[in-house]
């Protein structure tokens, strides 16, 4: 509660409560009526203020519709006043409630009405603690939902670490087989391309655990909702060379086209760089790993509006149905097509993450067979 009116006697025969909410209006209605009850010049009323952001179980318990409202509790029976015209009704009212207070003196029935408004107060203070269990039990349940979550990521992450863990070894195992035979003595004799090939492949499956560890530790941060950015002044063109540079060696493995049209004149971004440069190595991530080989993908930027400029990954890889193209960014959520396939579901709702942190927008245009194309905005510096 807010207060008593000062100067009055709480146990009062007059109980009256008063709610309010913190627009202007509300209190400017709440002086109104105070100083009305100062200038009655009656001593018999006690008034409490109750804000209803501060004590939403009372509001519950009286079942308030608006605010202010101003309800007297004793003497019976109890009667609620609300509306634009609170002050007109309280002035109404005020000389029957007086006379009601000189009829209720002349009986015995006082110590009733006492035992009543007692009895209002005691279910309001049982209002506040089922509130608060109700908060416990529920902070409890998302305690326990957090535990599957995390229980569920690291099943995932055990079986999905074993395909790549497996490649890695055998790349790594033949290597060091060739190089024990060289060792001793035996001529060993091998290809410059299979060298390369079987350094690229353990290279490759190497980042592919990395990305696996990566987005489970985002997914677990997404869940406790932290997600920090540092935005600043980020030149796009070299964001998106220095990740090409890093993939080239997997596109060209799938002897996959790759087109580029980023302008000489783009504008710089405010943007966090490692949380784009996320952004675009899992978008170009999906599309590599959903176009075949001999497939092209395509990376543009284009500077949308004075305010934003807009990044996009193609592919012509098999597309999202219709159906499931808004959900697509749902946390965990995956196509049945990919249920054998590398991955939690939780990198797009991480790209979806961090490009709302930066006041962006992020969507995909998609036909079956046709391939898609992920787009989101980014703020110009």
């Amino acid at each position: 509660m807010v207060g008593s009116e000062p100067g009055v006697k709480t146990d009062a025969p007059l109980q009256l409560l008063l709610f309010v909410d913190k627009r202007p209006r509300s209190w400017q209605q709440s002086r109104s009526i105070r100083r009305f009850l100062h200038d009655s010049a009656a001593k018999n009323f006690a008034l409490q203020v109750v804000d209803v952001g501060e004590q939403p179980y009372l509001a519950e318990h009286f079942k308030l519709v608006a605010t202010p409202t101003l309800i007297k509790l004793r003497p019976g029976p109890q009667q609620t006043l609300a509306g634009s015209n609170l002050l007109e009704q309280l002035q109404q009212w005020w000389p029957r409630w007086q006379k009601a207070l000189e009829e209720d003196n002349s009986k015995d029935g006082s110590a009733e009405e006492v035992i009543l408004a007692n009895d209002a107060i005691a279910s309001a203070e049982f209002m506040e603690l089922s509130e608060e269990i109700f908060r416990l039990k529920r902070d409890n349940a998302e305690l326990q939902a957090q535990i599957r979550f995390k229980d569920r990521l690291v099943a995932i992450l055990a079986h999905d670490l074993r395909n790549p863990l497996t490649s890695t070894s055998i790349a790594l195992e033949t290597l060091e087989a060739l190089g024990k035979k060289r060792e001793s003595g035996k001529s060993v004799t091998i290809e410059p391309s299979l060298f390369d090939q079987l350094i690229g492949h353990a290279r490759t499956q190497t980042k592919a655990i990395e990305r696996m560890v990566f987005d489970l530790l985002e997914s677990a941060r997404s869940r406790s909702g932290q997600l920090e950015i540092h935005p600043q002044c980020l030149d796009l063109r070299e964001l998106c060379k220095s990740i090409l540079d890093n993939l080239r060696d997997r596109i060209d493995s799938k002897d996959q086209h790759l087109k580029t049209d980023v302008p000489q004149d783009l504008p710089d971004v405010y943007a966090d760089e490692e949380r784009i440069r996320q952004v675009l190595a899992n978008l170009l991530d999906n599309a590599m790993k959903y176009t075949p080989e001999g497939g092209q993908i395509e990376l543009s930027v284009l500077h949308r509006t004075a305010y934003k400029v807009q990044v996009s990954v193609c592919d012509n890889g098999p597309g999202i149905p219709p159906d499931k193209q808004k959900c697509i960014f749902d946390d965990r959520f995956r196509l049945e097509r990919d249920e054998t396939t590398e991955g939690y579901g939780i990198g797009l709702f991480s790209c979806q993450r961090i490009v709302r942190a930066h006041y962006g927008q992020i969507w995909v245009n998609s036909e079956a067979n046709k391939g898609s194309c992920f787009h989101f905005t980014l703020p110009v510096f």
